[in-house]
């Protein structure tokens, strides 16, 4: 059975853990190798355990705790090869270099049980990706970061069991928040961040093609609430006739600890 916990999730760090069996997938390494290990724990995963780290894209709220936790764990760490050698260019510890196995958007990999595919996404970052991982009949997709929804997004979103859906902030709070200009045109822009009413066209479309699982996550600490994010999905989603408290399951990851455990697969429930 494959499972999926938000260990973190949000502007200040973001990371979740994929497992099937024995194999055991770190998505993102955001926070710090202490409160990574401190979430595998409440799991039952000790971070030696780790098959691999997957990694979206090179900014630090989804690499912050990389370094500290290769001492730990010395699992391989896949990533595109522009994110790989933008995090060596800030960072210069041979030691993740070594453990870096490159991809280009698009690839597969085979990780024990789980097969891991990334897909391109739009953001201003080096080589950014989502990455969908199946097994056990069952498969999750993770969808943040990116600035609008691309046919490879949809192709990659379309009948998973479980969406990680990008809701970061409302554009209204975004144009009046004390950010400087640039900044609000980065959010907004094209390789920014989804907003709430893009990140409901995604969770809609996900679940009209079979989608029965969706994560809100990536929300703003500034430009967002947990309920704001929630009542524009579910209100997008009672238009087309499903009821997110009665037909699927619709819930908010939490910012800064392990969120609820989802199964999936052949005998899908939410633990």
């Amino acid at each position: 059975m494959l499972t999926f916990t938000t260990l973190a999730s949000g502007s200040l760090g973001n990371a979740g853990l994929v497992s099937c069996g024995d194999t055991h997938i770190l998505l993102d390494a955001g926070i710090s190798a202490k409160r990574i290990t401190a979430g595998l724990a409440e799991l039952g995963v000790k971070p030696h355990q780790l098959s691999a780290v997957l990694l979206t894209h090179e900014h630090s709220d989804h690499v912050s705790g990389l370094r500290v936790l290769t001492k730990k764990a010395g699992a391989p760490i896949y990533a595109t090869r522009p994110t790989c050698r933008e995090w060596y260019r800030k960072n210069r510890c041979d030691q993740v270099r070594d453990l870096f196995q490159p991809i280009k958007a698009g690839d597969g990999v085979q990780i024990g049980a789980l097969w891991a595919e990334s897909f391109p996404t739009p953001h201003d970052a080096a080589g950014s990706v989502g990455w969908s991982i199946a097994g056990e009949g069952g498969r999750m997709v993770l969808c943040t970061d990116l600035g609008y929804v691309t046919e490879p997004v949809r192709r990659a979103a379309a009948g998973c069991d479980l969406l990680v859906c990008e809701t970061n902030h409302d554009v209204d709070w975004v144009k009046s928040s004390p950010y400087p200009y640039y900044l609000k045109q980065r959010i907004l822009g094209d390789y920014g961040h989804l907003s709430n009413e893009a990140g409901a066209e995604l969770a809609a479309f996900a679940v009209e093609s079979g989608t029965r699982a969706v994560i809100l996550a990536h929300l703003s600490q500034t430009n967002n609430t947990p309920v704001r994010a929630y009542d524009t999905v579910a209100l997008r989603l009672l238009a087309m006739g499903c009821n997110p408290e009665r037909d699927i399951s619709l819930s908010v990851a939490p910012a800064g600890s392990p969120g609820q455990t989802f199964a999936l697969g052949r005998e899908a429930a939410v633990c």
